[in-house]
């Protein structure tokens, strides 16, 4: 009887740990190579406006960014130096974006095509000629979802 109430003295066995560092580089390397980050250096100063209800894009990969700014450093005079136009971390003549932007859009796969997004970043003191012949040129390069950026106001 005393064997039914036996208890066995079985050990858990010990985890081989020795893979753990060449599987945690793997996955390190597959999303440093899967990750696609971009980021533009504004070259124009930039005064954004302010709006209440401001929402996020979803898709980034199909987004050409536009700045629309004074020319110059971003710190230093608020006033001076000659409007310009930002397209994707280039200085660009406005009449020059048809072009660019159907350039970029070659660069795209078919979905990212169809989802094309220009996302247009101005300054508050911008002159409104000037938005409004950046959008009559992307209106000529059928870029017609247009994104206006904005700062959101802190309640």
């Amino acid at each position: 009887m005393k064997s039914m109430f036996h208890q066995s003295r079985r050990s858990v066995p010990s985890l081989n740990v020795a893979s753990m560092p060449d599987l945690i580089f793997t996955v390190l390397f597959f999303f440093m190579i899967v990750t696609h980050m971009r980021s533009d250096e504004v070259k124009v100063r930039l005064q954004v406006p302010e709006g209440v209800e401001v929402q996020k894009l979803a898709n980034k990969q199909s987004v050409v960014n536009i700045y629309i700014g004074r020319e110059g450093e971003k710190k230093g005079r608020s006033k001076g130096g000659r409007w310009a136009v930002q397209l994707n971390g280039n200085i660009v003549n406005p009449d020059d974006i048809p072009a660019l932007i159907e350039h970029i859009r070659g660069g795209l796969s078919a979905e990212n095509q169809a989802r094309l997004t220009v996302s247009l970043r101005v300054d508050r003191q911008a002159p409104m000629g000037l938005v409004s012949e950046v959008k009559r040129n992307l209106q000529q390069a059928y870029a017609l979802k247009i994104n206006y950026n904005a700062t959101e106001i802190k309640k």
